[in-house]
This record gives C-alpha cells, structure tokens and sequence, in this order.
C-alpha cells in the first residue's frame, strides 16, 4: 500500500501506467468489450466501476496536451442510443483533477477495436454501461525538482 494512490490501482495496473510513455493509449473497458480478442496485455479491475478509475488513475497519469483528443469513447451503432448520463459520470471523475480537460470525442465502434488492438494495455472493468470503454491518451509527465 501506498500513500496517496488509491487502493482500487493494482500493482500491475501501476505498473503498466508508469511503463506507458508520452502518446501510448490505455483502454478503460466496460466489461463486455472483447479485450482478449483485441490486446496481448490484459489488466483486471473486476467489480470497479470506470469513474472510479478515472477518480483514481487521473491524479497520477498527464493526458496529452499535443492532441485535440486524449479521452475517446465508442460511439453508438445505428440504431443504438448513447446514455448522456455514462460520458457525464466520467467527465464528474476526469473533471475532478483535471478541471481542464478537453471533450470527450467519439469514434464508429470497429476504429475503436482497431485502435485497442494498439494500445498499450486493455483493462477489463466491472463497468456495465453499453459504450461504457473510454481512451484515454498519455502525455508529457511535467518536470518536478527534488
């Protein structure tokens, strides 16, 4: 255990944020997202739900300022409609640390898998909403003297 990093972070998920580099994706997944099919490198957060992760992944992880787009969900299929109330339950968790942060843009479901198949981890939630999985984009850590 660690002061100041949430409990709900496994070691391994610590791990693979601090292994990320400037420009490397982590997908937040809900947990019917094909994960296995899609990346090598699978982390479980069984049973947490995605605006938790964010409330506790954000405070230690920069997203990237040199796109327009760090946070990216999956937009609906036609003939499915989004839930307003998912995207804004993640923004309340992503808003909490970075007041700033830009929109979340949206991409067509197959550019999504597509774009997890390159990412630099898959993390499998306990997150139920439908297009519940989020990217989110990792940028340039600030410089800190010691």
């Amino acid at each position: 255990m660690l002061k100041g990093i949430s409990p709900i972070i496994s070691p391994e998920f610590l791990s693979a944020l601090c292994k990320m580099g400037h420009g490397d994706e982590i997908i937040l997944a809900d947990a019917h997202f094909p994960a296995y099919s899609c990346n090598a490198n699978v982390l479980r957060a069984d049973g947490i739900k995605i605006p938790d992760l964010l409330a506790a992944i954000l405070p230690l992880f920069e997203l990237d300022q040199y796109t327009d787009h760090p946070l990216i969900m999956m937009d609906a299929v036609e003939g499915d409609m989004l839930d307003p109330n998912v995207e804004l339950r993640y923004l309340k968790s992503i808003h909490l640390s970075n007041p700033n942060a830009p929109s979340i843009d949206r991409i067509e479901r197959f550019a999504f898998y597509e774009r997890s198949k390159k990412a630099f981890a898959v993390v499998v939630t306990g997150e139920t909403a439908k297009y519940g999985n989020i990217i989110l984009k990792k940028g340039v850590t600030p410089s800190t003297n010691f």
